[in-house]
């Protein structure tokens, strides 16, 4: 009795272990500049960054096996287009046009080029609930600043184990 219920344990736990990962959608990146210079001179730099910083999350989630990342190339437009974080789930249902089961958005908030702060919203695509949020203040507008701080957080937030699970 022992080795069956042994093999069906076995059975149990070795097929979760094949699973496959979540599908994800990770979006680009938005910013809210309230920045002097970036109401004078418009925020040039930053998009850059902010297309540095998504694809640095999508490589490192996908690096680290837990995620099977979905390009989002056929919703990026419709994307670009709205306020993800103020559209009234619009940006689950994109997600859910491409077969994810979970889905990331993100902001950047530019109060000054010292003063910048880096929020990741990690959302249920079928309930629409929050999963988890993760938020770090960066001081210094820099294409290294932004780099380590999506870093901190894709290490100690994302990726860190159990984080965002109920206790």
């Amino acid at each position: 009795m022992r080795a069956l219920l042994s093999i069906i344990v076995l059975l149990l736990t070795g097929s979760a272990a094949f699973a496959d990962p979540p599908k994800l959608a990770v979006f680009d990146f938005e910013l809210v500049d309230t920045s002097l210079p970036g109401e004078f001179y418009g925020s040039k730099p930053e998009e850059a960054r902010l297309e540095r910083i998504s694809e640095q999350l999508r490589k490192e989630l996908t690096d680290s096996g837990r995620f099977q990342v979905l390009d989002i190339a056929p919703v990026r437009d419709a994307a670009r287009h709205a306020n993800l974080q103020a559209c009234g789930g619009c940006d689950l249902k994109l997600a859910g046009q491409l077969g994810a089961d979970i889905e990331i958005t993100g902001v950047v908030q530019k109060v000054s080029n010292l003063i910048v702060n880096l929020n990741i919203y990690l959302r249920d695509v079928k309930t629409g609930n929050m999963i988890t949020a993760a938020s770090a203040d960066m001081r210094g507008n820099t294409d290294e600043s932004w780099s380590r701080t999506m870093s901190y957080l894709i290490r100690n937030r994302l990726l860190a184990p159990n984080y965002g699970k109920p206790q």
